[in-house]
């Protein structure tokens, strides 16, 4: 907490994108009858690589969104790209959804389902490919994507964790 409150005094702004993907209603049957409930599924990033996904549960619909934005700014990661695609192809899996990310030349646009579109969006990728297999519970596929992300390196970094140079690794 302390490092946001330092970012709010020097002037900065905190300018994230939300996205509901779903709204689920969930019913628990008690000794009295049925509890009627909603859980939410969001999707927070900033446009420039950073991303987190979060799920919120209440009564009431904006109270779920409002607990589901709070842990999505939670769980926010910086995702690596490679100017408006991503680096190279990532496979993530959740459940049995799958996701497969493949990096497309500028101006291909987002080619992309639902939720994995939602997600690629508040990312701040342009240009990429996908295919979403098995599940196509927004769930599933939100997490699955999340997943790839994660799994992202650029050259630089895989360099870095090799201790070689980019030129060694290129080739």
């Amino acid at each position: 907490m302390a490092r946001r409150d330092n970012k709010f005094q020097q002037g900065e702004k905190e300018e994230l994108l939300n996205k509901l993907i779903a709204v689920n209603r969930v019913t628990k049957v008690v000794k009295g009858g049925k509890t009627m409930r909603f859980s939410a599924l969001i999707v927070v990033g900033d446009g420039n690589g950073s991303i987190g996904v979060g799920m919120g549960k209440a009564a009431e619909v904006p109270e779920a969104i409002k607990k589901a934005t709070a842990v999505a700014k939670r769980n926010m990661v910086k995702v690596s790209t490679s100017g408006t695609t991503i680096p190279h192809e990532a496979i993530g899996v959740f459940g049995k959804g799958k996701v497969i990310m493949m990096p497309a030349e500028e101006g291909t646009g987002v080619i992309a389902g639902g939720p994995v579109r939602a997600v690629l969006e508040v990312t701040g990728i342009k240009d990429i490919r996908t295919k979403s297999i098995g599940s196509n519970n927004p769930i599933n596929c939100v997490k699955a994507t999340f997943n790839a992300l994660q799994q992202l390196r650029t050259v630089e970094q895989v360099a870095a964790l090799r201790g070689k140079t980019v030129e060694e690794i290129m080739g």
